[in-house]
């Protein structure tokens, strides 16, 4: 059996104000490691509500979540916040980046957090994907001098340097030329297939779910299409 990344079983989240409703109704799948996923579904289908949930930051919800074999569902906040900083790397439609800090401080960040490592060794590891992306060259420049793209780029380096089971996108290429975001699946696509790791992205961009392993689609909050 093929290992699995990530598993969600009966899965129900509710919003309670200004009254009750049923956001997320009995979602259960499961992600295999090395699987390049795309979350789809109109505006209002629960899609950044799951990310959200799967990303251990949200809660508040019924049902179980197990992320490498480790049952997440239940774990106090603190417990939660260590295993999202070595096992999920986020990119997010605004890459968040800090804008006074350089693009190489900015995808040290994560693993100086962590502090498993060497300061001289997360200096090479940033470097090196960096280098991965095509924006070595870039590496002593403030994020707020970069070009959206390569602003982009940078956040992906950041989410990659502790080398994390599983890379969530919530709308990854949502701000990116069409090159760019061919340059951004790409790299998704070689991080899958090269190193194993997951890819979640939720996404509008028909042409990008398509050339996904795979596609979840919600319609009111439920799981229509896997």
């Amino acid at each position: 059996m093929e290992q699995l990344a990530l598993s969600v079983k009966e899965l129900n989240k509710y919003f309670h104000e200004p009254q009750t409703f049923h956001v997320l109704k009995d979602i259960s799948f499961e992600i295999k490691k090395g699987e390049f996923l795309a979350l789809t579904g109109k505006s209002g289908s629960g899609k950044s509500t799951l990310l959200y949930i799967l990303s251990t930051m949200d809660t508040a919800y019924e049902g179980t979540l197990t992320i490498n074999g480790s049952k997440l569902t239940g774990k106090a906040q603190n417990e939660l916040a260590a295993f999202r900083n070595e096992h999920i790397g986020f990119v997010f439609q605004f890459h968040y980046l800090l804008p006074e800090f350089s693009a190489l401080d900015n995808v040290m960040l994560p693993a100086l957090k962590l502090g498993k490592k060497p300061v001289e060794e997360i200096r090479e590891k940033a470097l090196e994907n960096l280098k991965l992306l095509g924006i070595e060259n870039q590496a002593m420049k403030p994020a707020n001098k970069l070009s959206g793209g390569q602003q982009q780029l940078v956040a992906i380096a950041r989410a990659l340097i502790n080398e994390p089971t599983i890379i969530m996108g919530d709308e990854p290429t949502g701000n990116l030329d069409s090159k760019n975001t061919r340059i951004v699946f790409d790299i998704f696509r070689e991080l899958a297939k090269e190193r194993g790791q997951t890819i979640i992205a939720v996404t509008h961009d028909d042409d990008f779910a398509s050339n996904c392993d795979r596609i979840l689609e919600l319609m009111d909050g439920k799981l229509i299409h896997q």
